[in-house]
């Protein structure tokens, strides 16, 4: 029997699209109608969720709700899956998760560590399974990398430098229906977002910024609001307004990490995030791995989110210098068939789906839950404790 889903936030007119661009794609495919089934919507009110409803030819039989207590209660659900705004997702899926249903949160799981706190206490009181949208670290590009390194092709990990650029398409200017962007306080933002998604499948490859200091060091971040004044400009390109941000621009974290058996003691990480276009012609992102015997390189030219979330036009690059033959080889990673018939953003949501789905029929947990997302809730903040705008 399917199982049968509960979307949040699948709306008509919203002003992002994360829930019809990543999560219906592989919900409507093959793969994931022969394990998934929508039974229900929950949005702002019924006739939102009914308009979505008809919106996206979903089956007529589908329960529109404008209530999570209500949704809660519905007993022929069984996985609830959040896609709203970052500071409506804990009052979406909290009751559904103290009903003990089992939930999908999207990233940032909620606007802060403490109703992260409050959700893991719920779902380990009542029952229930819990995923968070951290699908970079189970992209097939993250586990390539894992495979080159654990393979020995570059000795052990010695460092580890990222420099990307991007976050939001440009360096002052945001549309209009993003100005929440701008304000730390709900919680989705550059930071809790692109440096996040990115920052997670880096530590999942190459260990964990160390909480204990590590030959004297631990990791630290460093932050500076570059440019405060950002313009709002709306779907005509004219501009409509100018508002003043509190939320860093230039994101600097390093500091030695605790990593697998392929990594030195005291190898360090250092990983900066500017806001904004890069220099022309520059990629978006560079990751080197520097090791005893060579030196990886992921290049991700056009956005710094495609290497956790896949881009057809300008994929991410892979490539290992052999130090001894002085020689660079390209490494080759693929998506499965089944995700190369979705479009980029729901490959890696999708396979977060069959992990859950093989996971209840007893297979290997092996995707990240909502502990998983307390853990990078909790370190980010502590980076960010100490810094105010």
């Amino acid at each position: 029997m399917p199982i049968r889903v509960a979307l949040i936030g699948l709306s008509a007119s919203a002003t992002t699209s994360w829930a019809s661009a990543a999560h219906l794609p592989y919900l409507l495919s093959p793969p994931g109608r022969a394990k998934f089934t929508i039974v229900a919507l929950l949005n702002s009110s019924v006739d939102a969720a009914s308009a979505a409803i008809a919106h996206y030819n979903l089956p007529p039989s589908t329960t529109p709700y404008g209530s999570p207590d209500a949704l809660a209660a519905d007993p022929n659900v069984d996985l609830v899956v959040g896609n709203t705004r970052v500071d409506t997702h804990f009052p979406t899926i909290h009751p559904s998760v103290v009903a003990g249903k089992d939930v999908f949160g999207e990233w940032p799981l909620t606007q802060n560590a403490q109703q992260a706190r409050t959700l893991v206490e719920a779902a380990r009181t009542a029952g229930g399974r819990s995923i968070v949208g951290l699908q970079g670290r189970i992209s097939p590009v993250a586990n390539k990398l894992r495979e080159v390194l654990r393979a020995g092709r570059i000795g052990k990990v010695l460092s580890s430098e990222v420099r990307a650029f991007g976050g939001m398409n440009d360096r002052e200017i945001l549309p209009r229906g993003f100005e929440y962007f701008t304000q730390r306080d709900i919680g989705g933002n550059i930071y809790t977002i692109g440096f996040a998604h990115v920052n997670d499948l880096v530590q999942s490859v190459i260990g964990e910024w160390a909480t204990e200091p590590v030959k004297s060091e631990t990791a630290r971040g460093h932050f500076q609001l570059q440019r405060p004044t950002v313009r709002i400009r709306g779907p005509d390109g004219k501009f409509i307004s100018t508002i003043t941000s509190d939320v860093p621009d230039l994101i600097n974290v390093v500091g030695p990490v605790a990593g697998p058996d392929y990594v030195a003691e005291g190898a360090t990480l250092n990983f900066r995030l500017r806001r904004g276009q890069q220099f022309p012609g520059d990629p978006a992102l560079v990751w080197s791995i520097n090791g005893e015997e060579g030196e990886i390189r992921v290049t991700s030219p056009a956005a710094v989110m495609s290497i956790s979330i896949g881009n057809d036009v300008s994929p991410p690059t892979i490539e290992v210098h052999d130090f001894k033959s002085d020689t660079v080889e390209t490494i080759e990673w693929v998506w499965a068939d089944w995700q190369k018939s979705l479009p980029p953003p729901a490959r890696n949501i999708g396979q977060l789906y069959e992990e859950y789905a093989e996971g209840l029929k007893g297979g290997k947990e092996s995707y990240p839950t909502f502990a998983d997302g307390l853990a990078r809730q909790e370190q980010s903040e502590r980076f960010l404790e100490h810094w105010s705008a």
